[in-house]
């Protein structure tokens, strides 16, 4: 198992120095930072004085290396338009998208797991294909859309919940209810698999011959081991959420990082762009060597890898 977690954890440092790098030269690609900047009426002057200022006249290289050392340190550089160091933009609005996150994850798993179960006990059957309908229909919907249809629905037409901004609980019930659409088909689907798996297994049927109520041998034998993968699918999941959330924040007005990318994008302020990505993608690394964690652990056959 120590073999197999080092070298995930390498895998890790190399797609993290991987996502980097591009998110570095994507931006340079993109066109002249210091004409970005200084905006259409600037002057050549002006442009130049930009470019000095931001250490934008040096080869690219050196400021690759320099950018790559200071992003190490935690040190993303100061955005051109808020006026701030990035590290404490995002240190303020990183909090809304993780429990944005954690909110579309829990609604996730309340939704998927109970139809899972359900489709595997009722395998083949009409409820069966229902739930894989459910699953198919939240795999291909839009999450803009749904969420505009929410927006109408509950927030103008009910005046249930509010349609936009940042504040208590009920401003992330429909993001969440949105981003939650985009892993139930997923966890839904491994779910099923999973227990139909353990209900033919044979410890279920020893279950079954020992007298076991039905709920007992569904929760306690097959569900607690067909869960051990979803447990780990869950954790990547999470990661596509944050990711996902930069739609997900637009739409709705969430004041956390993803919308915060947004912004960026639209202002040309590039140091924000980066580090927004790196962050996500991070965190993202993170919560998949996690999952690969779980797996070494809940699954003897890496145990002795």
């Amino acid at each position: 198992m120590v073999r197999f977690i080092l070298r995930r954890f390498t895998v890790a440092i190399l797609v993290a120095l991987t996502v980097l790098t591009l998110s570095f030269l994507l931006t340079r690609l993109s066109g002249d930072l210091a004409i970005s900047i200084a905006g259409p009426n600037a002057t050549q002057q002006d442009v130049e004085l930009i470019r000095q200022a931001y250490g934008l006249n040096r080869p690219l290289a050196q400021q690759y290396f320099d950018w790559l050392l200071r992003a190490v340190q935690g040190d993303f550089g100061e955005s051109y338009f808020f006026k701030d160091r990035v590290a404490n933009l995002i240190a303020h609005r990183l909090p809304i998208t993780l429990t944005l996150g954690l909110v579309g994850l829990a609604l996730a798993l309340v939704v998927a797991l109970p139809l899972g179960i359900i489709a595997a006990v009722r395998e083949g059957s009409y409820v069966d294909r229902g739930v894989m309908l459910v699953a198919l229909v939240g795999q291909a919907m839009p999450s803009f859309w749904l969420g505009l249809i929410l927006m109408v629905v509950l927030g103008l037409n009910l005046g249930w919940l509010p349609i936009s901004g940042t504040g208590g609980w009920e401003y992330y019930v429909m993001p969440g209810i949105v981003l939650s659409f985009s892993a139930i088909p997923s966890l839904m689907r491994l779910t099923r698999s999973g227990m139909i798996e353990a209900l033919s297994s044979d410890y279920i049927r020893t279950a079954r011959a020992k007298g076991l109520s039905r709920l007992s041998i569904l929760v306690k034998h097959g569900f607690r081991n067909a869960a051990i993968p979803v447990v780990s699918i869950a954790a990547v999941q999470l990661g596509f959420m944050l990711g996902g959330s930069i739609v997900i924040e637009t739409v709705f007005a969430m004041h956390g990082v993803g919308y915060l990318a947004w912004e960026s994008i639209s202002k040309n302020d590039f140091p924000v762009v980066q580090a927004v990505i790196l962050v996500l993608a991070l965190i993202y690394i993170a919560l998949t060597l996690l999952a690969d964690l779980l797996n070494a652990v809940l699954d003897p056959r890496l145990r002795t890898s």
